[in-house]
């Protein structure tokens, strides 16, 4: 974090070390640990690469499954270490951010 007149603001380096997800305006949705970042992209480690235009599940209870998994510890993974263009990516968010449906919010968590 930094300090800009004396409020504190999230920064990238908050997710670092931390399971997080990048929205794409595509299909792609990725899930994993954000091991580094640059004006390129973003490096993942044991990511989840999904398809959203394969199965049948919505973006949604996709991401609320995953954070579910990982909360137990058995979030599915399909590469070991992904690069993924910071054009590609339209949000990031940490998975621990996620609410998951029927969960209780955990809003102590939550970054301002």
């Amino acid at each position: 974090m930094y300090l800009d007149d004396d409020v504190t603001k999230p920064a990238l380096d908050d997710f670092l070390n931390r399971p997080v997800v990048l929205d794409t305006p595509g299909p792609l949705l990725y899930i994993g640990q954000l091991d580094a970042f640059d004006e390129r992209g973003f490096w993942l480690s044991e990511a989840d690469v999904h398809d959203r235009s394969e199965g049948h599940s919505t973006n949604e209870k996709y991401i609320n499954d995953a954070h579910l998994l990982e909360k137990a510890g058995s979030r599915h993974v399909n590469r070991r270490r992904v690069f993924v263009e910071r054009s590609a990516v339209v949000s990031i968010s940490a998975l621990a951010d996620v609410v998951a449906e029927g969960q209780p919010s955990d809003s102590e968590t939550w970054m301002p």
